[in-house]
């Protein structure tokens, strides 16, 4: 899945442009999972392995907002949140981008 599949764009100096995309609180649920990284953990890498789906990273990513948002590598040893409702999440991401 594309998340910028439904962003618009604008056009700026007649090129096309994607609006800001906005990315939606995601709170904690009893059935989230937490883990603790290894040495060549990424947010792509868990992402295939628990939603079987690496565009998804960036669900991971924003949970984890305490972690620096500028690159898919993680540092070992940091207990991490994967959420389990990313249909609610997509949704949400949805419904503000649209």
């Amino acid at each position: 899945m594309n998340r910028y599949q439904n962003i618009p764009t604008i056009k700026i100096n007649q090129k096309p442009v994607y609006r800001t995309v906005k990315y939606p609180e995601i709170p904690m649920n009893e059935n989230d999972i937490y883990v603790t990284t290894v040495q060549g953990d990424r947010f792509d890498i868990l992402a295939k392995q628990y939603y079987k789906d690496e565009t998804l990273w960036w669900i991971i990513s924003i949970a984890n907002d305490s972690l620096t948002q500028n690159s898919l590598i993680i540092p070992e040893g940091i207990q991490l949140r994967i959420p389990s409702n990313t249909i609610d999440i997509l949704q949400n991401f949805n419904r503000l981008n649209s």
